[in-house]
């Protein structure tokens, strides 16, 4: 990879071992992730209290939302890759993010004034967008930072994957604060100014970067702009489409269902027997993930109104507003993740590590648990009274070991199995699960919502209702995963597999893995180099 640029990431200096570009990276992502979790942590508060959306309604939205998140960095990607380079996909990225993120803050009157709300809905648009053309390119210009042997790459992703949770958690605690305790237009424009911060530093520091993430090929300003263009058409697409939450679902059916058919078919004609049964490992572990976003991301919307309206939230004294409770899961992730890193490694090296289908079963196993513990909790306060906030503190550390055993899992397994030709496919299969369950995980919110019940008590066995429910088919499925994970292990042929060579890879996917959303996003292979066998795994 360095082959191609004229300096090596190191030529104006380094800090800490890394070249200096790494850190104009951690710091725009860090308050990108600032600004997206921090909006997130208001969100579903903001449809409910400010807009008077109905709790079932509010779901939808949200989940369509987070579904078009996950979406839009195809678009991002391809972009990038064919045409804008990843640094002006990431800059653009950051400007739609920006106006979105101010736009946030205009309140208006609330309730169901149609003028503010459009106002909103092209708020939500430019954030989806935005996040599609930068959460697709950043982290692969951190790879080109360091030749493809420099044994510093893994820890650069380590440090960029630090500053990523340490935006979430700063977000999500700050932003939660300021918008339920001074004001929702304050919460936003805390938000946007951290992304605005974020695109500054990412403006000032492109000397850092040392020519990395340019066009492919000589970029005529009139093409650049016809693809920003693009980009802004696409805004008005999301702007519809968030309004209009059944068409989302409707096009993640049928694109979903054409998707696997595709994948299926071509794995039954074209691929060889050991290649074929790894494909159909590939698509287990794509649906078990499926119903584990499904779950997860229950975070920032059913349990956030739990939390809000029936969880003792004080702590020393201090009543935390429920929206800070979001940063449980970046806090979590900041000291298990090294765990979870060394467990694996110890257990390789005493041939004791459970296979990537079993992980993925005690994944979804410990989502479920984390429902049933709450559920369990509010149950053992009584009806009447408050849940205690020890219970909102295990619900997350529950929900977030079973993350640490799919998600990284999950994209390490969609590399190994699928063939090089088919790698892009694969991933994006991936990606495209992870909108899935985002949207289904709004299915699962509106299911919860407790409109036409009498009381405060009504409501809230009715989210307990669902949270039993959702927790004991999970638990199910999870022990059925157990059950059969060595069949799907002998589907994947281990044994056979061969190392990657350096040439056939998907372009960008040794950036992917920081978030689920990174996966999938971009389209090329690398072409073979000199040695390559074609499709060696």
């Amino acid at each position: 990879m360095a082959g191609q640029y004229v300096e090596s990431g190191d030529a104006r200096g380094t800090f800490l071992g890394h070249p200096k570009g790494l850190f104009v990276l951690f710091f725009a992502e860090m308050w990108e992730r600032f600004s997206y979790y921090g909006m997130r942590a208001l969100l579903i508060f903001y449809l409910t209290k400010h807009w008077l959306f109905s709790d079932s309604d509010a779901g939808l939205i949200y989940g369509a939302y987070t579904a078009l998140v996950y979406i839009t960095p195809v678009l991002g990607g391809y972009l990038a890759d064919k045409w804008l380079g990843q640094r002006k996909a990431v800059l653009y990225g950051a400007v739609l993010l920006t106006f979105g993120h101010f736009m946030m803050g205009f309140e208006g009157d609330g309730g169901q004034d149609a003028a503010s709300l459009n106002i909103f809905w092209l708020a939500l648009a430019f954030i989806i967008v935005g996040s599609g053309f930068l959460k697709a390119n950043i982290s692969v210009i951190v790879g080109q930072l360091y030749p493809r042997t420099d044994k510093r790459r893994d820890p650069a992703y380590t440090i960029f994957y630090m500053g990523i949770n340490l935006g979430a958690f700063l977000g999500s605690l700050l932003c939660g604060y300021i918008g339920e305790t001074y004001g929702w237009s304050y919460g936003f424009g805390l938000a946007g100014f951290g992304m605005l911060l974020g695109l500054i530093v990412f403006v000032l520091g492109k000397p850092l970067l040392l020519g990395r993430g340019e066009p492919p090929a000589v970029l005529a300003r009139q093409k650049e702009w016809l693809l920003y263009a693009v980009g802004l058409v696409a805004v008005g697409v999301c702007w519809w489409m968030v309004q209009n939450q059944d068409v989302v679902g409707t096009l993640l059916g049928v694109f979903g269902a054409i998707l696997v058919l595709f994948v299926l078919g071509t794995a039954v004609v074209k691929l060889a027997p050991e290649d074929r049964d790894r494909i159909f490992a590939a698509m287990f572990l794509i649906f078990v993930s499926i119903v584990f976003w499904a779950l997860f991301e229950q975070a920032g919307n059913s349990l956030n109104l739990f939390t809000d309206r029936h969880v003792d939230r004080r702590i020393f004294g201090w009543e935390a507003p429920a929206s800070t409770f979001q940063s449980l899961n970046a806090a979590y992730i900041f000291l298990l993740a090294p765990l979870f890193a060394w467990l694996w490694t110890s257990l390789g090296h005493c041939n004791a590590e459970p296979s990537a289908p079993f992980k993925f079963g005690l994944g979804v196993i410990q989502v479920g648990l984390g429902f049933l513990v709450l559920v369990w909790g509010a149950n053992a306060a009584g009806i009447e009274a408050a849940v205690p906030v020890l219970f909102i503190f295990l619900i997350y550390l529950l929900h977030t070991t079973g993350e640490l055993c799919l998600s990284p899992v999950g994209l390490s397994a969609m590399n190994r199995l699928a063939p090089a030709h088919m790698a892009s496919l694969i991933m994006g299969t991936w990606f495209f699960a992870s909108a899935t369950g985002n949207f289904a995980a709004g299915l699962i919110s509106s299911a919860a919502g407790a409109e036409g019940l009498e009381g405060e008590e009504a409501g809230r066995e009715l989210v307990l209702s669902v949270y039993t429910t959702v927790g004991w088919y999970a638990i199910g499925i999870g022990v059925a995963v157990l059950v059969i994970a060595p069949f799907i292990k002998r589907l994947m042929h281990l044994d056979t597999l061969r190392d990657d060579t350096v040439g056939n890879d998907l372009e960008g996917l040794p950036q992917a893995g920081v978030e689920a959303q990174e996966a999938g996003v971009h389209p090329a292979t690398n072409p073979p180099g000199p040695g390559d066998e074609p499709g060696a795994r």
